[in-house]
């Protein structure tokens, strides 16, 4: 025992029985590998993280400054309207856009295969990312992104 301190005992078998829970969890599903193909590990952090965002919300998980001990002299927050383009300016957008791509059509495609070999060697994306956003737009990339890594779907 730690100097006979009974709270600080109990408190550790308390963790100690919850992580042991976890690893037979985690082990009756096919171990580390099993349970990420079943998107285990996932699960529960989209688990837990939605529970605290309850608990945080209703006010029984206090955080000091968010819920709980506002500044009394402070103000509420203020709403702040949507603006919303007008169908000129969506238009507009859209004609430059399509003079970027038309601008950059040589080397568009040649920036995306950098950009998309960079994540398949595990490179500097950064880099690369850096450069192709002079020559492809964003919709572009995030294509060619999806291509070689997938898209994240949240599993509900």
């Amino acid at each position: 025992p730690n100097q006979g301190s009974f709270i600080v005992d109990e408190l550790t078998d308390l963790v100690e029985e919850a992580v042991l829970k976890e690893f037979e969890a985690i082990s009756s599903r096919g171990g580390v590998l099993g349970a990420m193909e079943t998107g285990y590990q996932r699960g529960k952090i989209q688990e837990e993280s939605l529970y605290y965002e309850h608990k945080k919300h209703d006010g029984s998980y206090p955080i000091i400054g968010v819920n709980t001990f506002l500044n009394p002299k402070g103000e509420a927050q203020q709403e702040i309207e949507l603006a919303r383009s007008t169908e000129d300016e969506k238009q507009g957008q859209l004609t430059r856009l399509a003079d970027f791509h038309t601008r950059n059509a040589g080397e568009s495609a040649q920036w995306l295969g950098r950009l998309q070999q960079a994540v398949i060697d595990n490179g500097n994306v950064f880099a690369v990312l850096v450069d192709a956003v002079r020559h492809c737009s964003l919709g572009q990339i995030t294509t060619a992104l999806y291509d070689v890594g997938g898209q994240y779907r949240r599993s509900m």
